[in-house]
């Protein structure tokens, strides 16, 4: 329902400070980092127009699958920002479990899962949710990963908005 509300629901566009969205994420997912004993640094955040609400859950679900999909070591996160041509490349990085590249398509498809609701709690919607959030601001999402070497999950942002009311 969430992912299917997310297409049709109109933009509220606004002056956001990635900084403080990013910390007001962090104090929300704040139990699952400190059980984790996960360590997150955040870099240089831009200041940028978009909807508040979707860009939140980008960052929920790139965090929180940051802190989920960890090895025995406590999560080493990432969490980062570089001008390019026209955009805004964001990324959060994980010392995490990582994933065959191969099917790093298929993790954005809704209810894909990689593995079971036994090895990890979930629904498989979460990384659909990242990528039809980043598309209806104009943006592109991908990763880059190896099984047992962590993932970064990178996403782009235009510094001129385009923005679309649906996919």
């Amino acid at each position: 329902l969430e992912y299917s509300k997310l297409a049709s629901q109109a933009l509220k566009v606004e002056s956001i400070d990635m900084q403080g969205l990013v910390d007001d994420v962090l104090e929300q997912l704040d139990s699952a980092i400190r059980e984790s004993g996960a360590q997150i640094k955040v870099g240089s955040l831009p200041t940028i127009h978009a909807d508040r609400t979707l860009l939140a859950q980008v960052f929920q679900n790139l965090v929180g699958n940051a802190v989920k999909y960890r090895t025995d070591i406590p999560p080493q996160i990432e969490v980062g920002a570089e001008r390019d041509e026209g955009f805004w490349t964001i990324w959060v990085k994980d010392n995490g479990i990582g994933l065959d590249p191969n099917f790093a398509d298929r993790i954005f498809a809704p209810f894909q899962r990689l593995h079971t609701r036994g090895e990890y709690p979930g629904s498989g919607i979460g990384l659909a949710i990242v990528q039809q959030a980043v598309e209806r601001h104009g943006g592109r999402v991908w990763v880059d990963s190896k099984p047992g070497s962590g993932s970064t999950f990178y996403f782009n942002l235009p510094r001129v908005p385009k923005f679309t009311t649906s996919l």
